[in-house]
This record gives structure tokens, C-alpha cells and sequence, in this order.
């Protein structure tokens, strides 16, 4: 049995889940429009645990989202997995966020763009095949009317960034998942599994989170 803890706090969604073998048994999460992760977070690790009768020692690993996103966000949850891995001797994984948000919808053909709000009209970016492989790096990148034009199939895109850019990009094969707005720690369960079993980890002493920009907070 493998028990991983997952935690995701790069966007406003501060999200906690259990995984067994990959799969999600319970998951706490909470999307404000003030970051309330200092406050949420250790407590939705103790009440998660409780709820399913899980003791820290019963862990394997901890996985945590690596961004980009919140400046605020990532430091508070990456800080609090690196302290409950040193704490407790188990390994840390990291999750790419964007691959986050692109696994959490499901398309058959084109090509699946997660936004991370960055401010104005600025995301945090990377393009991912309907299979969820990246095909594009990740990047900060400001939209137009003219961005992606160079890609001819559909375009689905997903995140808390793609509202401000309806009136941009125009063309029919942008296609709006309004509904999705923000990364869960659900969606990391069977990521975190997968690297769990190749041994896929990061140094607990030396990781720092992908913030892509400096003291970028994200409000």
C-alpha cells in the first residue's frame, strides 16, 4: 500500500488530498478570493488524516504542486511539505501545476493550453497534447489577437486565466472551459503515484518551487 499525501497551493485554491495506489480517497479544498493557504492548509492535513484514520507514520511520500503560480502560494505549500518530509524521513515529489489544469479536462482531439493568472494580460502557460504531454515549455507570456495563430487545430483552454481573453482571441477554434478554474490536489494523486514508483524525486533540502517570476504575487 502506498499512501501519499498530496498538497496544491499555487493558485487560490488551497487543495489537499490522500492518494492510495493513486487513487484519490479523500480530498479537502478551497478556493478564496484572499489566500487563506496559511491558515487552511496544516489544517486540512490534520483533519484529512483524522477523517480517514491515517497517521503521519502511515505516509509514504509527500507530493506538492511545484508551479508556477502564487508567489505566496507555492512558498507556504512547498514549505510545509519539505518540513513534514524531513519530519517524518519520506520522500518529496513535485508536480508540475500547469499539467494540473490540463488533466482536469478530457478532449479528443486538438490541443489543451492551461492559464495561470499573471496579471493583466499575462499567463503563465505551457501546451499539452490531448494525452496531457507537454509539447510547449512553460512560459510567462502576455495574449493577443495574434497568439497561437501558428496552431490550426482546436485550442481548449482551462484555468483562471483564459476569462480575460474572450474578447482577444476570437477565432472559433479557441475553445473556453469556463467551469475549470483552478488545480486540485485530486489530479495529482495518480501523477504522484507514477514518480513515487519510479523513485522520481526531488532533494527535501534544496528544492525551491518553480515561481518562473520572482516575488510574482498573484491577487
Amino acid at each position: 500500500m502506498s499512501l501519499i499525501l498530496n498538497i496544491e497551493t499555487a493558485t487560490k485554491n488551497c487543495s489537499v488530498s490522500i492518494a492510495n495506489n493513486g487513487k484519490t480517497i479523500a480530498c479537502k479544498e478551497i478556493a478564496e478570493q484572499n489566500f487563506s493557504h496559511a491558515e487552511k492548509l496544516h489544517v486540512f492535513i490534520k483533519e484529512i488524516l483524522k477523517e480517514n484514520n491515517i497517521s503521519y507514520n502511515d505516509l509514504t511520500a509527500i507530493a506538492v504542486s511545484q508551479g508556477p503560480g502564487s508567489y505566496t502560494g507555492l512558498r507556504i505549500g512547498v514549505s510545509s511539505a519539505k518540513g513534514l518530509c524531513y519530519a517524518l524521513s519520506i520522500p518529496l515529489i513535485a508536480i508540475d501545476t500547469l499539467e494540473l489544469l490540463a488533466r482536469k479536462i478530457s478532449v479528443v482531439e486538438g490541443v489543451i493550453i492551461p492559464m495561470i493568472d499573471a496579471r493583466r494580460m499575462e499567463v503563465y502557460s505551457a501546451i499539452f497534447n490531448v494525452d496531457c504531454t507537454k509539447e510547449r515549455k512553460v512560459e510567462a507570456e502576455i495574449i493577443d489577437s495574434t497568439s497561437y495563430s501558428e496552431i490550426e487545430t482546436n485550442i481548449h483552454l482551462v484555468g483562471d486565466g483564459i476569462s480575460k481573453f474572450k474578447e482577444v482571441l476570437t477565432d472559433q477554434k479557441f475553445i473556453f472551459h469556463d467551469q475549470v478554474i483552478f488545480p486540485s490536489a485530486n489530479e495529482m494523486s495518480a501523477l504522484s503515484y507514477e514518480k513515487h514508483k519510479k523513485s522520481d524525486y526531488v532533494d527535501v533540502a534544496y528544492f525551491e518551487p518553480y515561481y518562473l517570476k520572482d516575488f510574482l504575487l498573484i491577487k
